[in-house]
């Protein structure tokens, strides 16, 4: 089986621990890993909407090699899989366990917890590159100035401690970074855990939609791929894989749309929350619902719904890039 995937170092260590599960179930199974550098990888200065959001930036390229046959599979980090929009011929045949789905605050050397805490972020800038984050910090530190800053996880960690200025795309510069927020699951897989100051509840800072999930893309009529994949697949995971992308289909959001959601399963009932957020984080609409496990569609078409019911699409709207 050809997988393919990013060449980072944290894709590389995803797409390394489905091998070592496939190895356990299907042994006779020969599995290479084909690395890829795709555009959003190339490319560290453009913001990601100049390649048509993650989507674009980090998943097509790959999804394409499945289509053409020139690969059995495609390891994604589900968060950056574009839930807004159909790939006919591919399918989710696996979801890993789920990583710990939060998002956490990395500091610069010499930077204090209690100086961001008792400044109320102000005279502080924070990199990230998502809009989620940027609403969501923007609402716990008012004064913070957030910061563009890309790049692979061990990139980012090592710009932020040599004080690197980031290069934005209309060719100024920016920084350098006091801190910056990463998922706490990224920092783990590339070994950097130990340099996490704080994480963020779900209260405080709801995860992305798949935060924290290994997902493995197929072709849907290789089902010998699929059966494969089928015995290392997480029902749990790939139940709120489901619930969860549901309500990006249903508000049809964009890479640039600051949308949120995370699901808890209990025995046999699922809790979905998921907002919208405008990307200055003053405008905010949250929904919770529990319903049964086994019906996660259902519950993520409700979510949406009612999100939607609240006003949740005007929010979208006005922060969709101009075409």
């Amino acid at each position: 089986m050809r997988i393919g995937t990013r060449k980072s170092t944290m894709a590389l260590a995803q797409t390394e621990e489905i091998a070592r599960r496939l190895a356990v179930v299907a042994p006779e199974l020969a599995v290479e890993i084909v690395k890829f550098e795709p555009v959003g990888d190339r490319d560290q200065t453009s913001n990601l909407l100049k390649h048509g959001g993650k989507g674009g930036a980090f998943v097509g390229e790959i999804r394409a090699a499945v289509l053409k046959g020139a690969l059995h599979a495609a390891m994604h980090s589900l968060k950056d899989m574009p839930g807004n929009e159909d790939t006919p011929g591919l399918v989710i045949g696996a979801t890993l366990v789920r990583d710990p789905p939060t998002d956490a605050l990395v500091l610069r050397e010499g930077v204090s917890l209690d100086d961001l805490k008792r400044t109320h972020g102000k005279g502080f800038k924070i990199g990230t590159n998502a809009v989620r984050r940027a609403a969501y910090i923007r609402r716990l530190f008012p004064e913070i100035e957030v910061i563009h800053f890309r790049g692979a996880a061990d990139t980012r960690v090592r710009k932020l401690d040599n004080g690197e200025m980031q290069r934005l795309p209309d060719g100024g510069e920016v920084g350098p970074a006091d801190a910056l927020i990463m998922a706490r699951s990224g920092l783990e897989r590339v070994g950097l855990a130990s340099r996490i100051a704080r994480d963020f509840t779900p209260q405080e800072m709801l995860p992305a939609v798949g935060q924290g999930i290994v997902a493995v893309e197929c072709a849907a009529h290789d089902w010998a791929s699929r059966r494969h994949l089928s015995l290392i697949d997480d029902p749990a995971a790939h139940l709120s894989c489901d619930a969860e992308r549901e309500v990006l289909w249903v508000l049809n959001g964009h890479c640039n749309s600051p949308i949120a959601g995370y699901s808890v399963i209990s025995g046999g009932e699922m809790s979905l929350t998921a907002s919208v957020l405008d990307e200055a984080g003053g405008q905010f609409i949250e929904v919770t619902r529990i319903g049964p496990a086994d019906r996660p569609r259902e519950l993520g078409r409700a979510v949406g719904l009612e999100l939607l019911d609240k006003g949740a699409g005007a929010l979208i709207e006005a922060n969709r890039p101009a075409e």
